[in-house]
């Protein structure tokens, strides 16, 4: 028993001493409870309520890896767009108030509209399914990057405004050395919440018509009735977001070592 007990407490270790992707104790302590628990339960439960661990593994291995590929080459496009639209749309509504008056209600229109609905009107107004999945992605995240760069931006003390302003710098140097640099701290947060967002969102959307990706993953496995089969795209869809929620985390860390 003692010896278990080093041989586990040596695993959490080396777990927690990979760099920027290290598991910190308590998180692997809480995965390998609920493990345990799920493979209790598994042995009193069907195997098509609760699979067990084995053969969620076995479906972990047969996986389609392009499907995987394809759904974060999704995310990835649609989140770049959607940050670079949504910083436009900042800059533009922090430079003129009455671009904000007449815009900030579009966007909290939009914001308003369940994502559902968007998955909808894509389908009645775009043929290609590739352009379907992005519009929806684009219209869902690009306001939260919007309206939390625009707070950001806004936060900015008044008194730094002003110094800057003082120094008779351009606006230019006025973004590019006071704002935008005051800014990151809420981009990377908003990040965050969008990666999250993107990656639950993308599967929805490829329910409709996509014949690729995890979201089509899903839909055949559904089909076939194999539980075990949508545990295991679950299981790749939580690695994917704790993976860049751990890639975020780290360059925050490198970029904000001032705030420690």
């Amino acid at each position: 028993m003692a010896k278990a007990k080093d041989v586990l407490g040596e695993s959490v270790e080396a777990l927690e001493a990979r760099g920027p992707f290290r598991l910190p104790r308590e998180m692997l302590i809480s995965l390998l409870i609920l493990a345990a628990a799920w493979q209790l339960a598994s042995l009193v439960a069907p195997p098509f309520v609760i699979p067990s661990l084995v053969r969620i593994g076995k479906s972990l291995i047969s996986l389609r890896a392009d499907f995987v590929l394809v759904t974060l080459g999704r995310v990835a496009l649609a989140l770049i767009l959607s940050f670079v639209l949504g910083l436009g749309c900042a800059v533009a509504m922090y430079l003129s108030g009455r671009t904000e008056k007449y815009g900030m209600p579009l966007v909290k229109l939009l914001m308003a509209v369940p994502v559902v609905c968007w998955i909808l009107f894509s389908v009645l107004w775009f043929k290609w399914v590739e352009f379907r999945i992005a519009f929806v992605l684009v219209v869902v995240c690009a306001p939260v990057f919007l309206i939390d760069v625009l707070d950001g931006m806004k936060g900015v003390s008044r008194d730094l405004r002003d110094m800057l302003r003082s120094f008779r710098a351009t606006r230019t140097q006025f973004f590019a050395k006071l704002i935008l640099p005051a800014t990151v701290p809420v981009i990377l947060t908003s990040w965050k919440i969008n990666l999250s967002l993107a990656i639950r969102v993308v599967t929805i959307a490829e329910l409709v018509g996509a014949v690729t990706g995890i979201g089509y993953g899903l839909v055949v496995a559904q089909e076939l009735f194999s539980v075990a089969d949508v545990f295991a795209w679950t299981v790749v869809l939580v690695a994917i977001l704790f993976a860049t929620q751990a890639i975020v985390s780290h360059l925050e860390e490198r970029m904000l070592r001032w705030r420690v």
